[in-house]
């Protein structure tokens, strides 16, 4: 789906009754999450004032909402502010108070083929969610960041241009913010849409870019989060006129490489305790009821036996628990509105997602449907009562796997992360497998239910990302960048997606938006030589040979 900025922007109401403030600095970052953390700081540490224009008031987005076992791919190519803030971590753990539920050396040190601490190059890349927000928090406070938390991007009447230039955004509260260069840090990129950038929401054909993983993939299940085994989709077995279980589509599918609208699944990375003193057990959400899991049930008594497979163990006895296997904590196909809903929308469909996966670890704990030893082991655990203290223990944001992405100067394709073509301006590397998780579940012409857009295609070496994936074309928003939903293609963005990869472009864009109004130039016209020469002093690396 292609939106240009001729669209009008969803209506939100500005509160009423609040004096109007202006605040003014050289560079506005809009956004909390960890890219939005470290653009601040690098724009600071270049001697520039910023200000800091968060809708979340707990900082870091998802490296501080439960995604501690980091998906990293070659984690040598993580340099600048990223790697510092993994470093910041093994220090954390180096301390014995920080092991309250577990002895340092009970913790298995192995992640993702390099150990979690590593000893050898001072960092840690699993990690508790509070350990995660408290470096984020401290980014924040040793650089004298001003920052405005719980701040709305008021999406009706937010925005005011000159010139092709965004001048001042207004948020939901009445207040004001000035600036020279805009830094859109948001999962969904709603500042980006209201600056008239072109966007893409969905899948691409295969065709747009000459690509194979891209669209529609109905035979393809890289990870095995799909149903092996035929699984009858309807409320009485064999009654196709009693209705569809819920969660599975009555649309069709659709041609296999074909681009549709539909994005990848959402859930919440929970974040569990087997602690007995440190958990909390799984209790019946509102609206709670069994035949939402009738499906997962049917897998059951098909024989999967696969359901602790991605706890996977971070410090103090916790998990970062992740989706796994063909129904599991993806909430498929009900995120289709979420990047261009309005607030009150997304706040629905976060509830939903909240609510479907409190139900499922409930009916995991508790339906006699579900094996014996499963329930038992489920049992012990429950959600970690150190965590998310402020939201009764549950993550704070959810998993947005995938929204907006920019139609920029230049888009990253599956071509550039598979090392086929030369990426040109460098300003970061990426390494992660080309990830994507379901994003339908439908009927199959043959009568059973299935999983479709599990894509994992590995990139074979470490590849770097173009610096025009982080601005807008020519004529369109001059002062803008935007380093998370980075213009690329669906699947490419399945790589680029990972926490570390939007650290490192954060700094990158901040590095960008100082050099852009020191030199009086667009984003567009920022000198690549003073841009590269900048990134690679503050140790980021750029191309393969610099690893």
């Amino acid at each position: 789906m292609l939106f240009s900025c001729s669209q009008t922007p969803t209506q939100e109401t500005t509160s009423q009754n609040t004096e109007p403030k202006v605040y003014t600095a050289d560079i506005i970052v809009y956004g909390g999450t960890s890219g939005a953390v470290t653009a601040a700081v690098q724009a600071k540490k270049m001697g520039k004032s910023v200000i800091m224009v968060s809708p979340d008031i707990h900082l870091g987005g998802l490296s501080a909402g439960g995604l501690g076992f980091t998906d990293t791919g070659n984690k040598k190519v993580i340099g600048g502010l990223s790697r510092e803030f993994y470093h910041r971590l093994y220090m954390h753990y180096q301390d014995s108070a920080a092991w309250k539920w577990q002895a340092k050396s009970e913790y298995g040190n192995k992640g993702q083929g390099t150990p979690a601490i590593d000893g050898n190059a001072r960092t840690m890349w699993i990690f508790e969610p509070h350990a995660a927000e408290k470096v984020f928090e401290d980014f924040i406070s040793e650089n004298n960041i001003e920052i405005y938390r719980d701040e709305w991007l008021d999406r009706s009447n937010g925005l005011e241009m000159e010139n092709g230039r965004i001048s001042a955004i207004k948020t939901l509260s009445g207040k004001t913010f000035q600036g020279t260069v805009f830094i859109d840090a948001t999962y969904e990129g709603d500042l980006m849409a209201m600056a008239g950038v072109k966007y893409h929401v969905g899948r691409e054909a295969n065709s747009v870019y000459g690509e194979e993983f891209n669209g529609i993939q109905k035979e393809v299940f890289h990870h095995g989060h799909h149903f092996s085994e035929k699984i009858d989709p309807y409320v009485v077995a064999g009654d196709p006129s009693s209705g569809l279980l819920p969660k599975i589509s009555s649309k069709d599918p659709g041609v296999n490489g074909e681009g549709d609208d539909r994005i990848q699944a959402y859930c919440f990375r929970m974040c569990l305790s087997n602690h007995p003193d440190n958990r909390i057990a799984f209790t019946k959400p509102e609206g709670y009821n069994p035949a939402d899991y009738e499906l997962l049930a049917r897998v059951y008594a098909k024989g999967w036996d696969a359901t602790f497979n991605k706890f996977d163990p971070i410090p103090n006895r916790k998990t970062d628990t992740n989706n796994h296997g063909p129904f599991s904590t993806d909430n498929i196909g009900m995120n289709y509105d979420y990047p261009e809903a309005s607030y009150e929308r997304r706040k629905e469909i976060i509830k939903e997602h909240e609510n479907y996966q409190k139900g499922l670890m409930y009916f995991l704990a508790n339906d006699p449907k579900v094996p014996e030893e499963v329930r038992t082991e489920m049992s012990q655990w429950g959600l970690a009562k150190d965590e998310f203290t402020d939201n009764g223990n549950w993550p704070h944001q959810i998993y947005v796997r995938e929204a907006r992405r920019m139609i920029g100067d230049y888009v990253m394709t599956e071509n550039d992360v598979l090392g086929k073509i030369e990426v040109p301006k460098p300003v970061g590397m990426g390494s992660y497998t080309m990830d994507s998780h379901n994003a339908q579940r439908y009927v199959t012409e043959k009568g059973y239910v299935q999983n479709e857009g599990d894509i994992g295609v590995h990139a074979p070496v470490p590849y770097s990302i173009s610096y025009g994936s982080l601005v807008p074309q020519n004529g369109q928003c001059e002062n803008l960048l935007v380093p998370v939903c980075v213009s690329s293609s669906h699947i490419a963005f399945g790589s680029i997606r990972m926490e570390p990869v939007f650290m490192i472009l954060g700094q990158s864009a901040a590095t960008a938006a100082v050099i852009a109004i020191d030199d009086q130039v667009s984003v567009q016209n920022v000198s690549y030589d003073k841009l590269s020469e900048k990134l690679l002093a503050d140790n980021m690396v750029l191309t393969l040979g610099e690893q």
